[in-house]
């Protein structure tokens, strides 16, 4: 007789071998043919849809990281970076004029720390990475060590100690040799990944355009068999499907490009035009930094003279095709140093002394103060491009993914309504 368990297993699996063996016979007739084109037609049309949807979001999404994550951290960075060295400089400028107690140099030197500070807390709060984060901690304890080596020197020079300027040679050490280049490392690392999410706003989403073709493939299919089934040249609901398809691939392919348009425009007249006077503006700010520690070591000063002149003529490089009033300042400074390193060689400290930081207009100060505003302003334009353009790349893309899904909806509806009417013919 056998177990009772065991008959109806037996029993199941014969029905389901009729089923299968059913649906294998309902495949190969005229109907089943028709109904499995609609799905096949239906589901390629949802399934490019939906990948559609998820690269253009994608891309969106990548706007939001230029605007909301990479580009605000460069730039940042950048302040950072200027802040620190504006105020290495005005510390030795404050040094060299005996003004480091209360005078105008001091309170340059305070608002630079302020402004560094400020910087570092947007740069930290914006960083999601350890790397930068780390990097951030290790900016934040070495200023801490620096301004205590100020301190230092400002105390022992108030009171007449020579060992002053030892403090803020090595100050300035700590600050050339530990806190810019931290700083530096950080904006260029932010730099390549706003280059980096530019390049993803405006790429072209490959993997849905090839589901889309492979769409048009599978109605191309599709219309032949129901041709050869039904002797029907074409089927409404399969050109409608067509037509949808092919829209959403000429609306994918022009707003990519109208927004890759954008996005190098946002690259060269943006990112690398901000990177470029961002450098200037670093070397701008070594120069003078090379400038005022020649006169407070108070000898040889080959070496600071080698450093001023290669800084001052890689600045010149970069701003030949900048900011007239970058480069006029920048050729102004120069004849000005001149004139301070005639006038120590010569042996009249307080005369270089005053030509490198005295108010003359015609002074290295107010030349640097000329060339770093310039700069500044150029890098501030330069920032609203860049974002602006990334702004309207991405609003080229907004519709794109809803116009792409309900294309594809209607593709979908189109070719399984279409069939619909030559299946019923042989149910």
């Amino acid at each position: 007789m056998g177990d009772p368990s065991e008959r109806a297993g037996a029993a199941h699996t014969l029905d389901a071998q009729a089923s299968v063996a059913w649906m294998r016979r309902f495949a190969r007739t005229t109907p089943g043919v028709v109904g499995m084109i609609a799905i096949a037609v239906a589901a390629c049309c949802l399934i490019a849809g939906v990948v559609c949807v998820a690269q253009l979001n994608g891309r969106i999404a990548e706007r939001n990281a230029v605007l909301d994550r990479s580009e605000p951290l460069t730039y940042a960075a950048q302040n950072l970076y200027a802040a620190l060295s504006a105020a290495d400089a005005a510390a030795a400028s404050a040094f060299l004029s005996s003004e480091i107690e209360t005078g105008p140099m001091r309170k340059r030197y305070q608002q630079a720390l302020a402004d560094a500070a400020s910087a570092l807390a947007d740069a930290t709060a914006g960083a999601t990475d350890a790397d930068t984060r780390t990097a951030m901690a290790e900016i934040s304890a070495q200023l801490s060590a620096y301004t205590g080596l100020v301190e230092s020197a400002r105390a022992n020079n108030r009171q007449g100690f020579p060992v002053g300027s030892g403090y803020l040679r090595e100050a300035s050490s700590l600050m050339q040799t530990a806190v810019l280049p931290g700083a530096e490392r950080i904006y260029i690392r932010h730099l390549a990944a706003v280059d980096e999410d530019q390049r993803a706003v405006g790429s072209t989403p490959g993997a849905g355009l090839v589901l889309l073709a492979l769409v048009l493939a599978t109605i191309g299919v599709g219309s032949v068999l129901v041709y050869a089934r039904t002797n029907r040249q074409f089927n409404v609901g399969l050109v409608v499907a067509t037509a949808a398809a092919l829209l959403a691939i000429a609306w994918i392919v022009v707003a990519t490009r109208l927004a890759a348009g954008h996005i190098e425009h946002s690259r060269t007249e943006g990112t690398a035009r901000f990177g470029q006077l961002a450098k200037a503006r670093i070397l701008a700010e070594q120069a003078r930094t090379d400038e005022t520690l020649q006169l407070i070591e108070h000898g040889d000063i080959v070496a600071g003279e080698a450093s001023f002149n290669g800084h001052i003529g890689d600045l010149g490089k970069l701003i030949g095709t900048g900011p007239s009033a970058a480069a006029d300042g920048v050729a102004k400074w120069t004849a000005s140093h001149r004139k301070q390193v005639e006038a120590y060689l010569g042996g009249d400290y307080p005369a270089a002394v005053a030509q490198a930081i005295g108010t003359d207009p015609g002074g290295s100060a107010a030349q640097f103060a000329a060339v770093e505003s310039s700069l500044r302003d150029g890098i501030e334009h330069t920032r609203a491009t860049l974002r602006d353009r990334v702004s309207t790349a991405s609003a080229r893309l907004a519709w794109s993914p809803t116009g792409t899904l309900v294309l594809m909806v209607v593709a979908a509806a189109a070719a399984v309504v279409g069939l619909w009417p030559r299946l019923k013919e042989f149910l």
